[in-house]
């Protein structure tokens, strides 16, 4: 079995009462880093038991053991740091935490963390489940190292980008490698870069014209694709992409139009994740760019809010999205995890599971044939 399945979801899920307050005791050194890790075994094993309940194909830890959906993947690198900033990002309304990532030496993907991480969930697959795991995209760690405020420093670790692109690529060929050895035969790329191209309100203040997108999302595809090129045999790698998700807020706006010329047509991997819960991405036109034979995973269902979805309006979507991509590769998720960040967004966990429930009995309907 791979991913995607008719009824899926992104991967994070709202971190329990006890796993926060395990967290927060950690930080301010009232716990060890074992009984931290106790906890969080403990909340991860009940997530899959739930996960499990509900009927779902798929399981991960719901990203317990992270902060962050993509900086604890870069800490986890050598070479790159954790580093506090001078603000936050922010949201339509809402700043997060001031951390970023800095980088102290040469990059590399050598005993990470996550596939510790990894092999706990593993152990909990089934004749009907299997396991995936979701790291932040390369063109991601990109981004992330070109922030103004630590530009500089990391300057003067790699003068030549090139020779970040060459590490960055090596790092993720190490991770790639040991999740699968480790058993992984399913890993998603976050990617939330794209989306900010594909707001034309970011265009001036970045500088960004069409033939500067052109330079930037060839870059950014070349990136992701040297690294997916490495794709073990028999290992999925899907991507999801996004518009930010924190604490029910969002980053940015804009359908995929720019973007998809690039994302969709030439970015190699097996499925998309897409994000479709709002007026904010737009129609599903330029999935038209789609590749034949390649799977579109509609997030339809929104994380940011606890009202459940009209299941006629859902089905006529998938149906629209149909003229561009045969049903047969389309599937349906959540727009995003729950808890991008251990924060989580503004619902409750009994209001988590009803909407993947929601997502369940809708795909069952569509696709009755599965």
């Amino acid at each position: 079995m791979h991913t995607p399945f008719r009824y899926d979801y992104v991967g994070s899920f709202l971190r329990p009462g006890e796993l926060k307050a395990a967290r927060a005791a950690y930080e301010k050194g009232n716990i060890t880093a074992t009984e931290l890790k106790e906890v969080e075994d403990k909340c991860i094993t009940e997530l899959i038991r739930n996960i499990k309940k509900i009927g779902y194909h798929v399981i991960t830890d719901g990203e317990f053991r992270r902060a962050w959906w993509h900086l604890d993947f870069f800490w986890g690198l050598n070479g790159i740091e954790k580093v506090n900033t001078s603000d936050g990002l922010h949201f339509h309304g809402e700043t997060t935490r001031n951390h970023s990532a800095v980088i102290t030496g040469k990059i590399s993907g050598k005993d990470h963390l996550f596939i510790e991480h990894f092999k706990f969930v593993k152990q909990f697959e089934d004749e009907s489940t299997i396991a995936k795991q979701t790291i932040p995209s390369p063109a991601q760690l990109l981004t992330q190292l070109r922030l103004p405020e630590f530009l500089k420093q990391n300057k003067e670790i790699y003068p030549d980008d090139n020779d970040l692109k060459d590490d960055i690529v090596k790092a993720y060929h190490q991770v790639i490698d040991d999740l699968y050895e480790a058993g992984c035969r399913n890993l998603q790329l976050d990617d939330c870069t794209w989306t900010l191209y594909a707001d034309r309100s970011f265009w001036p203040r970045f500088g960004i014209t069409e033939e500067k997108l052109k330079v930037i999302a060839e870059e950014e595809v070349d990136l992701n694709n040297r690294v997916i090129a490495h794709k073990p045999e028999g290992m999925v790698i899907n991507t999801h992409v996004c518009r930010g998700n924190f604490h029910s807020t969002y980053a940015n706006s804009g359908p995929y139009d720019p973007i998809a010329p690039y994302l969709f047509a030439k970015e190699n991997v097996d499925a998309f994740y897409l994000e479709y819960d709002d007026a904010r991405s737009g129609g599903f036109e330029p999935l038209k760019y789609v590749p034949e034979g390649k799977k579109v995973v509609l997030g339809l269902i929104t994380t940011k809010r606890p009202d459940l979805e009209d299941k006629q309006e859902i089905i006529n979507k998938i149906t629209d999205a149909s003229k561009y991509v045969p049903l047969e590769n389309l599937y349906l998720s959540t727009q995003c995890g729950f808890a991008s960040t251990e924060e989580g967004n503004i619902l409750l966990e009994n209001e988590q599971w009803r909407k993947l429930e929601l997502i369940k009995e809708i795909a069952e309907e569509v696709w009755k044939e599965d």
